[in-house]
């Protein structure tokens, strides 16, 4: 699944640890999500989007 999550992250001027902070997950995931390695489970996506307030499909796409 692809997703423009790194960029939504840049716009922040955050680091995949601090996003792995503010999601409670760990800096390796965020990354596995970012390259498309990883698909989030449904709360942890929607928690992104609650976080970034976007919907979930603006965010993850196939």
């Amino acid at each position: 699944m692809n997703n423009c999550l790194k960029e939504l992250r840049a716009e922040r001027s955050w680091s995949q640890a601090d996003l792995a902070a503010e999601l409670a997950v760990s800096r390796q995931t965020v990354n596995a999500i970012e390259k498309g390695r990883y698909d989030p489970s449904l709360p942890l996506a929607f928690t992104i989007s609650q976080l970034f307030r976007r919907s979930i499909e603006e965010i993850f796409f196939p």
